[in-house]
């Protein structure tokens, strides 16, 4: 099924505005979409904006005689192949998990039988409140999808998670679900893999680490990517601030040993090994149990371990899953990935140039060329979602090759 007619839900909140943005992205997938405003919401967009960029109607009233002369509510849940509510107040939240039909949005999801996606986008006490968690379970359990929220600084001042998601990370989550596979995309049916995503944090006292900067977004882009694709996915992520790809198995883990302990457990079974984690090359030998105090710590000196080189160990497993490896380099990065690809005995490495600040780090977007041992792709700049089901498509194609190869 692919689902074209998308009802769009909107709630009150600041993060409203990003709405007509996510109604040009969702109709550039080529999606019909009508859009349901709550009160709350016409506080911060107007129906005129959103009527103009969707093309239709913008709808907000339960009691509208003309739309409710035939029976109006009921024709556009019937409509609907998709409902997504973004931004989803807290109030809004409790409404619809306890079974509200006291505006039109609410009553719409009662009376459709589509699957509902919710991006919440709220203050972020009001996230972590016991209450919104539990009404977020509720809806969970119920089969709705929750994409977010995201963490960073709020309109209010704080910071912490509660920000909505960007509209293409939630047309990135929205579309995969019922996309038919094109024929250039990768089928990974049937393929186990094992992604690392994330920093570590290797601990000096109980209040200071060493980590590699990361947020974790490419590696938790392919492991979307790669569920939608077919495949059983393994996500092994140190700490971020990202919500869990749908239809993945996540592991969260802090320092480089619970990463390399969790790897080599999952690695024994993996078709593919991605290690796209950032993980820190050193740690302190022997961290301290109390917090190592400034006032007379002049030349204070640490003594560094490296730790373990997670990819180069799963490479050299006696049977070792197809292995593919990240290098983010700040110069001559060809160069220096062909020497990890070689000296790690990789199949694939992917590099980026991080000395550039419109890709890479922090960012949504990135560029990557791709290297095996004979070969060079080019992945031109695009979403890390879009890279990803590129860079799926090379692994698959090199993964089949050395399958024939070796079974010839």
């Amino acid at each position: 099924m692919i689902a074209t007619k998308w009802l769009l839900g909107i709630t009150g909140g600041i993060a409203a505005y990003k709405a007509p943005e996510l109604v040009r992205l969702l109709k550039k997938q080529g999606a019909d979409v009508r859009v349901v405003l709550s009160q709350g919401a016409k506080a911060f967009v107007t129906p005129m904006t959103l009527q103009a960029v969707s093309g239709h109607p913008v709808y907000s009233e339960l009691l509208d005689p003309d739309f409710e002369a035939a029976m109006g509510h009921i024709e556009l849940a019937r409509w609907a192949e998709g409902i997504v509510i973004a931004p989803l107040s807290a109030n809004r939240l409790a409404a619809l998990a306890h079974g509200h039909a006291d505006d039109l949005l609410t009553t719409l999801c009662l009376a459709s039988t589509a699957p509902i996606w919710v991006v919440p986008a709220m203050n972020q006490q009001m996230w972590h409140h016991p209450a919104t968690q539990a009404n977020i379970t509720i809806l969970k359990d119920r089969g709705a999808v929750v994409i977010g929220p995201g963490w960073g600084e709020q309109a209010c001042g704080e910071i912490g998670l509660g920000r909505m998601s960007e509209p293409q990370d939630i047309v990135n989550q929205l579309f995969p679900m019922y996309q038919p596979m094109k024929e250039q995309e990768a089928n990974l049916q049937g393929l186990r893999i094992l992604i690392s995503a994330g920093p570590t944090r290797e601990a000096i006292d109980p209040v200071r680490y060493i980590s590699n900067r990361s947020s974790g977004k490419m590696g938790f882009a392919l492991a979307q990517a790669a569920a939608t694709l077919g495949a059983q996915v393994s996500l092994i992520s140190g700490p971020v601030n990202l919500a869990s790809p749908h239809g993945v198995e996540r592991i969260d883990v802090m320092s480089a040993n619970e990463m390399y302990n969790a790897v080599m457990t999952k690695a024994q079974d993996a078709d593919i090994f991605i290690s796209a984690a950032a993980v820190a090359d050193f740690a302190v030998e022997k961290a301290l149990s109390q917090k190592i105090k400034k006032a007379g710590a002049t030349g204070l000196q640490l003594n560094l371990v490296a730790t373990p080189d997670i990819l180069a160990k799963v490479a050299a497993l006696p049977k070792p899953p197809f292995c593919v490896g990240f290098a983010a380099e700040t110069e001559q990065p060809e160069q220096y990935a062909k020497k990890k690809l070689q000296e790690k005995h990789l199949d694939l490495i992917a590099v980026n140039d991080v000395s550039r600040e419109d890709i890479g780090f922090d960012v949504n977007v990135n560029e990557l060329t791709v290297l095996s041992q004979h070969k060079t792709f080019h992945i031109p700049k695009n979403t890390k979602y879009q890279i990803s089901l590129k860079l799926l498509q090379i692994i698959r194609e090199c993964y089949d090759t050395k399958n024939k190869i070796k079974n010839s």
